[in-house]
């Protein structure tokens, strides 16, 4: 429980690499750490898992739907960082390639334990999104949860994967590609096959609460 609750809260050295002015700082620290843990060099790893460790909880969560699997999870993906970063490829954004393996340890949890969970979907249509504004959104969503549940179940392992990093972390079409290792328009199609299923289970089964919240 201390590790969940952790991941909850929230190098100045010269560098061995050649800093690129097109490159944000925030991703050339993450690479200059990465040369580092090549080097042998532990409090290294000991500081990119404190940088990412909320971003790869916060992400199996939505896969496993409880927090101390979660947690389980996150201990995974990053032993498995650790054992492959040297196949990191530094011309990528570091942050596709962790979440790639966040996404396939999720799902391999999912199935190890014989289970189809998903966090509620927030972000179904804009008018989803919107709707959170709306002080009566809370107990629209309770009575929602359930069904929302069920209908994730239609979906299948890509189909989850593109939703959850899509619509629910909002990462950008482009790199949802990069994560899942296949063209934007394979993405965009197991997105639009997920979105209409999911809306076409809560059509069956919820109606009423869809229209309360202004979806169409």
């Amino acid at each position: 429980m201390a590790v969940v609750q952790s991941m909850r809260k929230d190098i100045n050295e010269n560098s061995r690499i050649n800093r690129n002015p097109a490159v944000d700082d925030e991703e050339w620290q993450v690479k200059e750490l990465i040369a580092r843990i090549k080097d042998g060099d532990k409090p290294a790893f000991s500081e990119l898992v404190k940088r990412y460790r909320n971003q790869v909880a916060s992400l199996a969560y939505k896969v496993v739907n409880d927090y101390d699997e979660a947690a389980d999870v996150a201990q995974i993906v990053f032993i498995k960082m650790l054992k492959n970063i040297w196949r990191y490829d530094e011309r990528k954004k570091f942050y596709t390639w962790l979440y790639r393996i966040t996404v396939n340890a999720s799902i391999d949890y999912v199935r190890k334990h014989h289970r189809h969970r998903m966090e509620p979907i927030d972000n179904i249509s804009e008018s989803l999104e919107n709707a959170k504004s709306d002080p009566e959104f809370t107990y629209r969503r309770q009575q929602i949860n359930d069904y929302i549940q069920q209908a994730t179940r239609t979906l299948n392992d890509k189909q989850l994967s593109a939703f959850t990093l899509r619509d629910l972390e909002g990462c950008k079409v482009d790199d949802v590609a990069d994560i899942m290792n296949m063209p934007v328009a394979t993405v965009r199609w197991y997105l639009h096959r997920a979105r209409t299923k999911i809306r076409k289970e809560l059509m069956r089964n919820c109606p009423h609460l869809l229209l309360m919240l202004g979806i169409k």
